[in-house]
């Protein structure tokens, strides 16, 4: 029977695009759910783990350093691959990006702190982990944190949707970014990558509103602002998805 890749985070965004990658691959999907097994470091935990018997891990959830070091031990003690999905956000405002897979995180939120602090975990547990950092993801219909979802919030509470001008976000299509996660998983790359397709587009927030809503044929108000600046682009040595002005129709 083929071991299936364990992916964590199924009820959310992002994580069901990444089994769908794997899955139409002929790979094989399970979850965790967190109701009915304790998802912190506990005998439960390990108990499910070993019942699964994944091929690798994937772990997408939002959850505690705990959960994620018995998650990284555990595909550690098994010689298994894993890939943890971080963010743009462990990098403040101050100092400026781009941002590099090896510069110091910055982050002064609690959401950024805690992906920080969980990916040096989870380094320390597992060192041949992937830590992926990723940005805002961007997908026509997604729920939950979709780019296109709350910029269309936003229109149709405001009627207009505001962005500054000095901001250059991390972005990528969900699709692109699922599938260069389950790629990661399975090519042999280990470290810190960073995955975003404005890494070099550079493209600004109105920019990239304005031509999102071309392509989804939205008629968005913008109203260019001042009041956030930030290059948050996360390069990287390696190009593993397509760029945002080919995604977008832009070129």
């Amino acid at each position: 029977m083929t071991r299936p890749w364990l992916v964590t985070g199924l009820t959310g965004t992002l994580a069901p695009h990444v089994a769908h990658a794997l899955q139409t691959q002929g790979h094989t999907v399970t979850g965790w759910d967190r109701h009915a097994t304790p998802a912190d470091d506990s005998p439960a935990a390990h108990a499910y783990l070993n019942a699964v018997n994944p091929q690798g891990i994937l772990h997408l959830a939002l959850g505690s350093e705990a959960w994620a070091h018995a998650l990284a031990t555990h595909a550690h003690t098994h010689d298994l691959p894993f890939v943890f999905t971080s963010t743009a956000m462990v990098f403040d405002h101050h100092p400026d990006g781009p941002h590099h897979p090896g510069d110091p995180t910055t982050a002064q939120d609690d959401y950024g702190q805690l992906k920080a602090r969980t990916e040096q975990t989870i380094r320390t547990a597992h060192p041949r982990a992937v830590i992926a950092r990723i940005g805002w993801q961007i997908h026509p219909t997604a729920t939950g944190n979709n780019m296109t979802q709350q910029l269309q919030a936003q229109h149709d509470q405001h009627g207009v949707i505001r962005a500054s001008r000095h901001w250059t976000p991390a972005t990528s299509s969900m699709t692109d970014t699922a599938n260069a996660l389950a790629a990661l998983a399975q090519d042999g790359t280990t470290g810190t990558v960073h995955l975003d397709s404005n890494a070099h587009d550079a493209l600004t927030f109105p920019e990239l509103v304005r031509g999102l809503a071309r392509y989804l044929n939205r008629d968005w108000v913008v109203e260019e602002t001042d009041d956030y600046t930030h290059d948050q682009r996360l390069m990287d040595a390696t190009t593993r998805l397509p760029s945002l002005r080919e995604r977008l129709g832009l070129n």
